[in-house]
C-alpha cells in the first residue's frame, strides 16, 4: 500500500512562522529601542542620574553641559584647573572636586566627535561644535539675548536635558531679517 505524500498545511498569515531575515531585523529593531538610552550615540544627551553637586556648582554660573561633550582628558585638565576657569576662580573643596570630577569621567564622551579635546577644552572651539554653527555670524553670539556661544539656551530650548537637535531650537530675540533668514536655512 502507497501512503500519500503528506499535505501542505496552510495556515492564516497569523500562524505562519516568520522568515529568519524577518525574525533577525525584528530583534534587531526590539534590542535597539531597549538599548537606545544607554548607547545614544552622541553624547549630548544628560545622563539619567545628575549629579546634584554638578548642577549646583557648575549650572550656578553656565551651562550643565552633558558631560558626553567633552572626552575624559577635557574634564580632568577643567576640574584641576577651576582656580582659572576660563578667567574666573571657580574653586570647589577638595570632596566636591573629586565628587564631580568622577561623575564627569564615567560620563564623558568616548565616540568619534570627542575623539580629540577642542582647543584650550572649550567645546565651542571643538570641530564639531564649529561644524553645526557655521552660518551663525559672530554679530548673532554678540546680542544681549544670547551673549555667547556657550549660551546655549539661548536657543536650545532643550539644554537642561542634554537636547541639543534642530526639533529644540528657538530664534533668540534681536535677530536682523537677515539674521532670521539665515537661521532658516
Amino acid at each position: 500500500m502507497m501512503k500519500a505524500p503528506p499535505m501542505k498545511q496552510h495556515l492564516n498569515p497569523a500562524q505562519r512562522p516568520l522568515s529568519r531575515p524577518i525574525r533577525q531585523t525584528a530583534a534587531c529593531i526590539v534590542l535597539a529601542c531597549l538599548g537606545w538610552p544607554s548607547a545614544h550615540a552622541d553624547g549630548s544627551r544628560m545622563p539619567a542620574k545628575i549629579l546634584p553637586s554638578y548642577t549646583a556648582e557648575c549650572a550656578a554660573c553656565h551651562t550643565a553641559y552633558p558631560p558626553g561633550m567633552l572626552p575624559a582628558s577635557s574634564w580632568q585638565r577643567i576640574m584641576k584647573g577651576l582656580d582659572r576657569h576660563y578667567g574666573t576662580d571657580a574653586s570647589l573643596d577638595a570632596k566636591t572636586v573629586a565628587e564631580i570630577g568622577q561623575w564627569l569621567q564615567t560620563h564623558a564622551g568616548t565616540y568619534k566627535r570627542v575623539a580629540e579635546a577642542p582647543p584650550q577644552d572649550r567645546l565651542t572651539q571643538s570641530a564639531w561644535f564649529e561644524r553645526k554653527h557655521r552660518k551663525i555670524e559672530a554679530a548673532v553670539w554678540q546680542l544681549p539675548s544670547v551673549k555667547s556661544a556657550a549660551n546655549c539656551a539661548a536657543c536650545h530650548t532643550g539644554t537642561e536635558q542634554g537636547f541639543f537637535d534642530d526639533d529644540h531650537l528657538q530664534r533668540p530675540a534681536g535677530l536682523s531679517a537677515r539674521q532670521s533668514r539665515a537661521w532658516n536655512d
